[in-house]
């Protein structure tokens, strides 16, 4: 396990998903965790499943899309827990509907949650990392902050954003020779609650493109950017590369793909509640806790192969090389059997 004994971390969207998995995670490596987020009941479930393993949390309700708040909330920290070493922007809110049928407003309010919250957050870390000349700033991304598909064109709009944001800022530290380090990390299709809660104008119940992981991997995909924020870049899950690859391939043939599969995927059998809690103005767990997993356990992976072979890329190329010797040799070898012959 990855220690994170004395480290002062800040989750933003900690009270489910993700961010909450991330948060438990650093919080039982031995960090003193700071988690962010709107909902009051999300926030005290997810304090309670840190203290209850071993580690130590600070709840602050606050919406990453108010800069002052948002920068009061980072002072608090401090106080609180003293200097942050690790910043992970994971909140994010979003809409399922065609392009068509967003509104403006909604569009806006998911891009000031969404993208301007990780700006805002970003900019926040800086200006405390940067005196102390250390610090993590961790971006928690997706496949499509390359890809977009059909009915999140808000939320894919917002991680692209950060897709070109994060690498912008990245050449500004290194051209600094900063040893503040920022990286990201493209997630796949996670369980998580936001498909129970996000604004959807959708027919049908929305449910995350399989192949479906469980938050926790996720989070170990969180947990091993921050102890390893060299690498600009971490894959989690087999779809996430796949998808990756092939839009750098053949995008066009994707855009055809989607199109005709896309709008089916993103839905159940069932149809929508229409009481469905909506969190894009208003948490939906500001009075219940939804937990960190959403309502897809029993079609979700608990691992990633592609996760660990993304974090072991020296011993990966070295067992690919031996496998290559190795067929090179048996092929020699058979050759010269049947020039023999």
């Amino acid at each position: 396990m990855i220690s994170f004994k004395n480290k002062v971390v800040v989750v933003t969207g900690a009270s489910g998903g993700i961010g909450r998995a991330s948060a438990i995670g650093f919080g039982r490596s031995g960090a003193s965790v700071a988690l962010l987020a709107r909902g009051h009941e999300g926030l005290a479930g997810a304090a309670e499943e840190i203290r209850s393993a071993g580690g130590r949390a600070l709840t602050i309700e606050v919406d990453t899309s108010d800069h002052a708040a948002l920068d009061a909330a980072a002072s608090e920290v401090e106080k609180e827990l003293g200097p942050i070493d690790i910043w992970v922007n994971v909140a994010f809110t979003s809409v399922f509907a065609p392009f068509t049928e967003i509104k403006p407003e909604e569009f806006k309010r998911v891009t000031e949650v969404s993208y301007l919250g990780y700006v805002y957050g970003t900019m926040i870390a800086l200006d405390r990392m940067k005196p102390r000349n250390r610090g993590t700033i961790v971006q928690v991304g997706s496949a499509l902050a390359y890809r977009g598909i059909p009915l999140q064109s808000a939320y894919c709009g917002a991680k692209h954003a950060i897709q070109g944001f994060n690498e912008s800022l990245r050449c500004e530290l290194l051209h600094e020779r900063s040893p503040i380090r920022n990286t990201m990390v493209q997630m796949p299709a996670v369980n998580t609650p936001q498909f129970g809660w996000v604004l959807s104008r959708l027919s049908h119940k929305a449910q995350p493109v399989p192949p479906i992981y469980q938050p926790e991997v996720a989070a170990q995909g969180v947990l091993y950017a921050a102890a390893h924020p060299e690498r600009r870049e971490y894959w989690v899950g087999s779809s996430t590369a796949g998808t990756l690859i092939a839009n750098a391939v053949a995008p066009g043939l994707l855009d055809r793909y989607l199109a005709r599969t896309g709008f089916s995927s993103q839905q159940t059998p069932e149809l929508k509640d229409p009481d469905q809690p909506v969190n894009l103005w208003e948490p939906a767990d500001q009075d219940r806790d939804f937990g960190t997993h959403g309502t897809f356990d029993n079609r979700s992976k608990g691992h990633s192969v592609q996760l660990w072979a993304s974090q072991h890329h020296p011993l990966v190329g070295a067992a690919a090389a031996v496998v290559a010797a190795g067929t090179l040799s048996l092929g020699a070898s058979l050759l010269g059997r049947m020039v023999r012959r």
